[in-house]
C-alpha cells in the first residue's frame, strides 16, 4: 500500500493561500484525482474491484453489501442519450477508504458520499471512489453519482449481447452476466442483491417499463415519466427497462397477483394468446414451488430482431418475439429459481437453468404432452446424435464463461432435478423443492448449499453418486 501525504499537503496549502478561480480549480481536481487510487492513508483499506467469481473475477465489488438502488434517468432514443443521477445507499462490512462501483463506459460528472465531494477515477469497468471519510465497518452510506453519455451494448464471452441495446423505437436493457453496468454504476454480481426505486422520463407516446410495480406516470413539455418500485431484493444481472412503443394490459392472477404485460404493436396479435395463459402458468408454478416471491408478474415483448434470447428479468421476463408455452413457462419459473434464490456465483447457473428447464417437463406431463420420465429417456437416447453437445461438460462445472448457457447447463441440469425426484418418490420430491424455495426465498444459494439441502432432506439416500456422475461427472453417466 502506498500513502500520499505529500501531495495531500500541497493541495491543502494552495486552497489555503488563493481563492481559486476556474482554471485553478480545474487544476487542484486534477492534481487531487489521483489520491482515489491510494490504497491506505491510515484510515482504512480500498474495497477490492471484483468477488473473484470464477468466470468474471472483475464483476462486483468487495467491502460493501448494498440494499438500494435509487435511479432517476432521462433517454432521448434520437440522440441515445442517457443522463442518470444514482443513489447507491450500501453497508460498509469493513473499514474502507476507499471502493469501487462497476460502470462500463458513460461520463461521470461527479460522485459524492453522505453528502460530500468524492475523489474519483476510472480503471477499465471500475469507478475507484475515495470519501472524503474514511468508512466505518457496519456504517451505512449513501453514494451519489451523477452521470451521462451514449450506454455500451456488451458483447459476452459467448457472443450474444447485453447491457444497452437500441431498438427501432427505443432500447431495452438487458443485465445476464454484467450488462447492468452499461446503464447505472453498481456492484454488479448475483451475490449482491438490493431494492430498487426507478424513474425514468422519456419522449411523450413512449412508455418505459422496468420492474416490480409502477406507481406513477406524469407528463409535462412533451415528455412523460415513468415510477417503479422494486420492494423485493434483486440481482443487476435481472433488472430492466424497456423503452419503446407497446400495448400494455393488467390482469391479476386467481392468486390475485397483478400482471402488466408490454408488447411491441408488431408483436400484439401473435402473442395474446399464448400471455392470456399467464395467469394459469402462475397459478400452476405457485401450486408446484410454493408461495410466489414477488408482488407483480408480468411479460415484455420485444421483436425479435430487438434481443437475440429470453431473459428472466425479475417480475416480468423479456421475449424476442411471441413466446411459445414452454419459453414462458421456463421465464416464469425462473421467478423462483434465479430471480428470488439467486446463484452465488456464475458457476452456480446450472440451479437456476436445471430447475427452469425442468418446470418444462413438469409442464407437459401435467398438461398431456410427455412425462418427465419420458423426456428424460429421450435425452439420454438421442443426447449423442440429436443434441450432440449434451455430454461435453457437467452443469455444475462449465469450462468457462462462454459455455454458461450451454447445454449441459440447461438439460443435463433438468436430468439431475429427475434424478433426485426419482430417489425420493413424487411427494418428497415437491416437499422438497417448496422448502428450498422457502429456506433460500431472497436470497443467494451454491451448488454446494442446494447438495447439503438435498441430503438433509434425505438422510438415508446415498446422494454420492449422483452428485459424482451426473453433477460434477464428466462424459455420459451410466443408464441410471
Amino acid at each position: 500500500m502506498v500513502s500520499c501525504p505529500h501531495r495531500i499537503t500541497v493541495v491543502s496549502f494552495l486552497t489555503r493561500l488563493v481563492r481559486p478561480g476556474p482554471a485553478v480549480a480545474a487544476a487542484l481536481v486534477l492534481c487531487a484525482l489521483p489520491l482515489a487510487g491510494c490504497d491506505d492513508d491510515g484510515r482504512g483499506d480500498a474495497g477490492a474491484p471484483g468477488v473473484g467469481d470464477p468466470y468474471f473475477p472483475r464483476a462486483g465489488n468487495g467491502g460493501y453489501d448494498v440494499s438500494h438502488y435509487g435511479l432517476t434517468l432521462s433517454y432521448d432514443p434520437g440522440s441515445r442519450r442517457l443522463t442518470g443521477r444514482a443513489v447507491v445507499t450500501a453497508r460498509a462490512t469493513r473499514d474502507l477508504a476507499a471502493f469501487d462501483l462497476d460502470l462500463a463506459g458513460l461520463d461521470v460528472r461527479d460522485v459524492t458520499v453522505e453528502g460530500r465531494r468524492a475523489g474519483v477515477r476510472r480503471s477499465g469497468q471500475e469507478l475507484v471512489v475515495r470519501p472524503a471519510e474514511a468508512l466505518g465497518a457496519g456504517e451505512v452510506f449513501e453514494t451519489v453519482v451523477r452521470y451521462s453519455g451514449r450506454p455500451r451494448t456488451l458483447t459476452d464471452p459467448d457472443g450474444s449481447q447485453e447491457g444497452w441495446l437500441h431498438t427501432a423505437d427505443g432500447a431495452l436493457a438487458l443485465g445476464e452476466p454484467v450488462g447492468g453496468m452499461a446503464w447505472f454504476p453498481g456492484d454488479h454480481h448475483p451475490s449482491d442483491k438490493a431494492a430498487y426505486d426507478l424513474t425514468v422520463t422519456v419522449p411523450e407516446g413512449l412508455t418505459a417499463v422496468s420492474n416490480g410495480q409502477l406507481t406513477r406516470t406524469t407528463t409535462a413539455g412533451g415528455r412523460t415519466t415513468f415510477t417503479w418500485h422494486t420492494a423485493e431484493p434483486m440481482a443487476s444481472y435481472v433488472a430492466t427497462l424497456a423503452i419503446g412503443r407497446y400495448e400494455v394490459r393488467r390482469a391479476t392472477t386467481g392468486g390475485g397477483v397483478p400482471v402488466f404485460t408490454a408488447v411491441d404493436p408488431e408483436q400484439a396479435d401473435d402473442s395474446r394468446a399464448v400471455l392470456a395463459r399467464l395467469p394459469e402458468i402462475m397459478d400452476w408454478a405457485t401450486y408446484n414451488f410454493g408461495p410466489y416471491p414477488f408482488s407483480s408478474t408480468g411479460a415484455i415483448v420485444e421483436r425479435p430482431e430487438d434481443a437475440g434470447y429470453a431473459l428472466e428479468t425479475q417480475n416480468r421476463p423479456v421475449f424476442p418475439g411471441a413466446p411459445d408455452t414452454g419459453t414462458l413457462v421456463h421465464e416464469l419459473a425462473h421467478q423462483w429459481f434465479g430471480d428470488s434464490v439467486t446463484p452465488r456465483t456464475w458457476r452456480d447457473m446450472w440451479l437456476n437453468e436445471g430447475f427452469a428447464t425442468y418446470a418444462e417437463w413438469l409442464w407437459d406431463e401435467d398438461h398431456g404432452g410427455d412425462s418427465a420420465q419420458e423426456t428424460f429417456d429421450t435425452l439420454y437416447d438421442e443426447g449423442e446424435d440429436g443434441d450432440e453437445h449434451l455430454w461435453d461438460f457437467p452443469p455444475a462445472k462449465p469450462p468457462g464463461a462462454a459455455h454458461l448457457s450451454g447445454r449441459p447447463v440447461y438439460a443435463r441440469g433438468a436430468m439431475v432435478v429427475h434424478m433426485i425426484r426419482r430417489t425420493v418418490g413424487d411427494d418428497a420430491f415437491y416437499d422438497l423443492v417448496q422448502g428450498w424455495t422457502a429456506a433460500r426465498r431472497h436470497g443467494t444459494a451454491s451448488t454446494a448449499d442446494f447438495t447439503a439441502y438435498v441430503e438433509r432432506q434425505a438422510p438415508d439416500e446415498d446422494w454420492a453418486p449422483i452428485w459424482k456422475t451426473w453433477l460434477y461427472g464428466e462424459g455420459k453417466p451410466p443408464r441410471p
